[in-house]
């Protein structure tokens, strides 16, 4: 006898009928993992430190590890020598930001196994991590997003039209492998000599606030650099208290991978009490303030980190949400994202909110994912997360900005050249007739490409290297 209509919409409902176990789903929650600190004094160079001098962030500060010699004097042992000497290489010939860890980062690593580790993949890379064939995309370049071309004043990106980026200095208490600001952020590498600001701070940070009250269509700016946990509070505190005194300005987001870098700065006491007052008179404006901060993994989600993102919350923030950025051998994978984004949600309050693409800087092809592979991904997260908490995977497409990586018009997979259209004019188009009927093209990593489209690629490569020859003979 057949089933009725309703029997079999039952069934095909719940998954199983009586007697049948349920199928296991992809991805399996309640998280296994533990939501502890690390066990600093496992560590060789920190064995002998106190919990008072660990979470303090002058202690933090003054013992952050700034080359491959203090590296091997904070691992000792648990660095393999294959990896120091890749790492060195590296150095010299492929990595665009200099080494700037704090000891709170490096306690996230996992010790057992360097090599493969989420976190030394990204903020330590190795020259054996690079791709051996295409370590660079042929069209790489040091500011992929064009950022300084849309300065307004030095270091004020307006690239949408109500949104504003602020770059209050060129420096980081960490310095992350990928780093999308590498032409201007950090010290120079053999690679890199990095571009610098040329008006002094207090004049950049006024023509900044001048900018802003002669430009009424602006309603939401990013205070980032750089990152502004290595500006001084009190200097802080100004910048953004006199943005809340813009009548234009509504949102304010303060930009800070220090949040997870060394969590302990936001805990000083002098620190919350400037965020607190910052926070009640955005609140009295009716201006929301948030803090944004980059979190790439779940093993870098801490105690630490949830009690600094929970206090600033309990002053008064608006929200502490996360934008990482998508990390082949990092992050890349369903599991990663949902694991870091429950790690987020659960134990820190932090809102999962933008996984972006790599960008397209030098050295990067081994980072990058192809837009194809993000959809999937994106597809991956979906359901298992509250709507308003589920990340949107995001392509700062070059002249364009911040597009969903569904939002392609067209894509060509076999040379992997997708095209992007953008309903605005950004801060160097308006003048620009064809600014909104142009398609924009954005490139996923050449290795991951079908042969004839790497073939297309190395003819590009080689027509870019006569052309040079060409210009310079």
């Amino acid at each position: 006898m057949l089933s009725t209509p309703h029997a079999h919409s039952h069934a095909t409902a719940s998954g199983h009928t009586h007697g049948t176990a349920p199928a296991a789903q992809p991805f399996k929650y309640p998280l296994e993992r533990q939501f502890v600190e690390p066990d600093w004094t496992r560590l060789p160079g920190y064995q002998g430190t106190s919990k008072q001098d660990w979470e303090s962030a002058v202690w933090q500060r003054k013992h952050t590890v700034k080359n491959l010699k203090e590296l091997k004097a904070a691992l000792g042992p648990l660095l393999p020598d294959s990896l120091a000497e890749s790492i060195e290489k590296d150095q010299r010939e492929r990595a665009t930001m200099s080494i700037l860890l704090t000891p709170h980062m490096l306690n996230t690593l996992n010790t057992d196994d360097l090599w493969a580790d989420p976190l030394r993949r990204y903020m330590l890379p190795a020259f054996a991590d690079r791709h051996p064939a295409w370590p660079n995309h042929p069209r790489a370049s040091r500011d992929s997003l064009h950022e300084a071309e849309m300065w307004k004043v030095e270091g004020l990106t307006h690239r949408y039209p109500t949104k504003v980026l602020a770059e209050l200095l060129s420096t980081c208490p960490q310095y992350c492998g990928h780093c999308t600001r590498m032409d201007l952020v950090g010290n120079d590498v053999p690679q890199v000599e990095k571009m610098r600001f040329k008006v002094t701070q207090p004049e950049r940070w006024k023509a900044m606030l001048e900018y802003l009250r002669e430009t009424p269509t602006v309603r939401d700016v990013v205070v980032s650099g750089g990152d502004v946990a290595n500006v001084p509070i009190v200097q802080l505190e100004s910048f953004v208290s006199q943005l809340l005194d813009i009548p234009n300005i509504r949102d304010i987001r303060l930009a800070s991978k220090g949040l997870m870098g060394i969590p302990q700065h936001w805990l000083q006491d002098n620190v919350l009490a400037a965020l607190e007052r910052l926070a009640v008179k955005a609140f009295e404006r009716n201006v929301d303030l948030a803090l944004h901060t980059h979190v790439n993994n779940a093993n870098q989600v801490t105690p630490l980190l949830g009690k600094a993102a929970k206090k600033l919350l309990e002053i008064g923030f608006r929200d502490v949400r996360n934008q990482g950025v998508l990390l082949r051998g990092v992050n890349a994978t369903s599991k990663d994202l949902l694991e870091l984004s429950f790690m987020l949600l659960d134990h820190a309050r932090i809102l999962p909110y933008y996984f972006y693409m790599c960008d397209m800087i030098p050295n990067s092809e081994h980072w990058r994912v192809a837009v194809g592979e993000a959809q999937q991904l994106q597809h991956d997260l979906m359901g298992y997360l509250p709507g308003f908490a589920t990340p949107r995977i995001v392509c700062d497409v070059p002249y364009v900005g911040k597009r969903w990586v569904h939002q392609v018009a067209a894509y060509d997979r076999e040379k992997g050249i997708s095209y992007w259209t953008k309903n605005y004019r950004t801060g160097i188009e308006q003048d620009d007739p064809e600014a909104l009927n142009r398609r924009y093209e954005y490139f996923d990593p050449v290795y991951t490409l079908t042969e004839a489209g790497q073939a297309y690629w190395r003819e590009q490569a080689q027509a870019a290297v006569a052309s040079s020859h060409a210009i310079h003979a």
